[in-house]
């Protein structure tokens, strides 16, 4: 039971580059994909990767129904730069009683309108990646994620005066107030971090905690 909720069909509605990128992320999970889209160029190149790929008007209430969209458990509705056509497919798929709508937004005006229509999920990408950018460009960041309830990952360059010292000499927890989850050397695997783990010249950094913590130890070791 619990392997085939893992890779139940999920139903991806818009073929831009965010739907697209779902869509083959969950492909490579092990998910069957059925993609809706207005655009036969798009459907076209998607055809061979995905499960089913139809071109029509999701914002039709019978045209979803006719597909069989009640029958999924999950759809992620991927369209933004057509307001209209957004919130009339996550209002639709929402009549049909699916259960988990996922909706990209634009901008807040346009998450908090999905959110009264029905999305039960509501990302912004272009945010995020706008967050993420800003921290790589101003810190000693490779990668950061922030999550909603102020926690962040981040990956970074370990500072010079770490090198031949363990975790533990560092006091990174006690003195800063993150955690180490793992080290990533050049050429090798990726490692859990324990307190007597000696960090060497080059190595990377996943580390964790509050976002402005994280923020403060980027800053001081750039």
């Amino acid at each position: 039971m619990s392997a085939r909720r893992k890779h139940r069909p999920v139903l991806v509605i818009g073929l831009g580059r965010f739907g697209v990128a779902v869509a083959r992320s969950l492909t490579r999970m092990g998910h069957e994909v059925m993609a809706i889209d207005t655009d036969p160029a798009c459907i076209q190149a998607m055809c061979d990767e995905l499960t089913q790929a139809v071109e029509a008007d999701a914002t039709e209430p019978e045209t979803l129904r006719r597909l069989g969209a009640a029958e999924f458990e999950t759809a992620v509705v991927g369209i933004g730069s057509n307001l209209e056509a957004s919130v009339l497919t996550v209002l639709a798929l929402s009549d049909l009683g699916v259960p988990k709508i996922c909706a990209k937004a634009i901008n807040e005006a346009h998450a908090r309108i999905l959110e009264r229509t029905g999305a039960t999920v509501i990302v912004q990408p272009e945010a995020r990646m706008g967050e993420r950018v800003a921290h790589v460009i101003g810190a000693n960041l490779i990668d950061f994620i922030q999550f909603d309830d102020d926690f962040a990952i981040a990956k970074m360059r370990a500072p010079d005066d770490f090198a031949g010292r363990t975790l533990e000499e560092t006091g990174i927890r006690t003195q800063h107030g993150i955690t180490v989850v793992g080290i990533k050397r050049p050429q090798q695997d990726f490692v859990y971090a324990v307190p007597d783990t000696e960090v060497r010249k080059d190595d990377l950094l996943i580390v964790s905690g509050p976002t402005t913590k994280v923020e403060r130890f980027a800053a001081l070791s750039s």
